[in-house]
């Protein structure tokens, strides 16, 4: 049953919680198990950390349901989607669109212009990309220090 808007609270999250180190540890996993090696650019809890970086949680009761961060580029001028990730308990719940929605507003209250990404390939990520289309992502060029390769690809917002 997907969560409706309401029933699910996000907040600015200092990363101090074993709830979301737990999540963040189930998201590194996931993406090394996925990716081939050296094309994986998630960041660990160091790099949440970061100057530059929010990152958010959303939880539905006591229970943590998802994450996800912006990361300012280009003097805060475009921002980058990292770590978005839902909790196993919450897939197929509307947890991740929820969390999109949040990223991007907060991306335009800061004036950002674009909103991008960057992902792997095959159907490990098929539903993300389903879900960054449906908001408008399109298909673009590497960004910010990445390059091109056959595993990664980039999607861009303009806001």
């Amino acid at each position: 049953m997907r969560l409706r808007n309401d029933a699910v609270r996000i907040h600015e999250d200092d990363l101090s919680g074993e709830q979301i180190r737990a999540l963040l540890r189930v998201h590194l996993e996931g993406m090394h198990a996925n990716s081939p090696p050296g094309t994986v650019f998630a960041l660990d809890l160091t790099g949440l950390k970061a100057p530059g970086v929010t990152v958010w949680s959303a939880w539905a009761g006591d229970a943590i349901a998802g994450m996800a961060a912006l990361k300012e580029l280009n003097g805060g001028r475009c921002g980058e989607l990292k770590s978005m990730r839902t909790h196993p308990d919450f897939l197929r719940r509307g947890v991740a669109s929820i969390l999109l929605a949040h990223v991007i507003e907060v991306a335009r209250s800061r004036g950002m212009t674009r909103l991008s990404l960057e992902t792997g390939t095959g159907p490990a990520f098929h539903a993300a990309l389903t879900l960054y289309r449906r908001r408008g992502f399109v298909d673009g060029e590497p960004f910010a220090d990445y390059r091109s390769g056959e595993f990664n690809q980039y999607l861009h917002l303009a806001l």
